[in-house]
């Protein structure tokens, strides 16, 4: 005797099952930084070793400059890229679904809205820096048109180094190790915007950039890890970062964030020294799934 309600379901499930995309495999991280890579020095490396030529052809770089937004998307661009090639539409559009996700422990969440913006003023406040970030001639609206420009740029970036390469770090090491080694390739990446003309970088000293870097992306892991793989959360992060209402407040800042990141591995070192803690899907399994 046949049972028509359970064929059904498990008809049903096959589909299921058939349609859903597939997720990245680990020896993607390989095509994503040599695109990621390629595509950011790619662009730089011509502005510093070709200057004349390139910027007779482009005109000078800058961050309103097209070839800046590129530069700056190349994780991003290159994480789309590899996510559509592999898992086609449906699987880009679940994994775009993680910017949605918005929940994520309450502490997280107070350290993103306020911790950071304290974190800069008490750095400013150190070095004998004001409170906010002077208003510039445009006044308040320019600031505004600014921070706007800003969310287009930096983080953007989350969606390949928190996107991509995170998750599939994360399944071959522990969350604090992947974060170390995730730092240490985004403090890299940045490194020609500190010889080149024009950027923001070009003023500043690598090191305790690079240091920073490494503790940001610490943090990040654990916001990561604690919002369920959600999106949302480090861009948001990442958008505090750059902030131009924040006051200047190098190096104190830095020294702040690695103090912050000692302290959050140390209260969570089971979580963060445990290979199978972290979250290790580039794509979810649906739409909804938190892990």
């Amino acid at each position: 005797m046949t049972n028509p309600g359970g064929d059904r379901h498990a008809q049903s499930a096959r589909e299921i099952a058939v349609a859903a995309p597939s997720d990245l495999p680990t020896r993607t991280l390989w095509p994503f930084l040599a695109l990621t890579f390629g595509i950011t020095w790619g662009i730089t490396g011509a502005y510093i070793f070709l200057p004349g030529p390139t910027t007779a052809l482009f005109g000078p770089i800058g961050p309103t400059h097209p070839l800046f937004f590129i530069a700056t998307w190349a994780p991003a661009l290159a994480a789309v890229l590899l996510v559509a090639r592999r898992c086609g539409r449906l699987g880009l559009g679940r994994f775009l679904s993680r910017l949605l996700r918005w929940r994520a422990p309450a502490g997280w969440t107070v350290f993103v809205l306020l911790g950071l913006p304290l974190v800069f003023v008490l750095g400013s406040l150190l070095k004998g820096g004001p409170l906010l970030a002077p208003r510039p001639p445009e006044g308040v609206g320019g600031m505004i048109a600014l921070l706007g420009i800003m969310l287009l740029l930096g983080p953007v970036e989350e969606l390949g180094w928190r996107g991509v390469l995170q998750p599939l770090l994360q399944r071959r090491l522990a969350p604090l190790a992947s974060g170390l080694v995730i730092g240490t390739i985004w403090g890299l990446w940045h490194l020609p915007a500190f010889h080149l003309a024009g950027t923001l970088q070009s003023d500043w000293s690598f090191w305790p950039f690079f240091m920073g870097n490494v503790a940001l992306a610490v943090l990040l892991t654990a916001l990561l890890n604690a919002s369920g793989g959600s999106l949302f959360w480090p861009v948001l992060f990442h958008w505090q970062l750059i902030n131009p209402f924040w006051p200047d407040a190098q190096p104190w800042d830095t020294w702040l964030l690695v103090a912050i990141a000692a302290a959050m591995v140390w209260r969570d070192r089971e979580r963060m020294l445990t290979r199978d803690s972290g979250v290790t899907e580039v794509v979810p399994r649906r739409p909804d799934a938190r892990t």
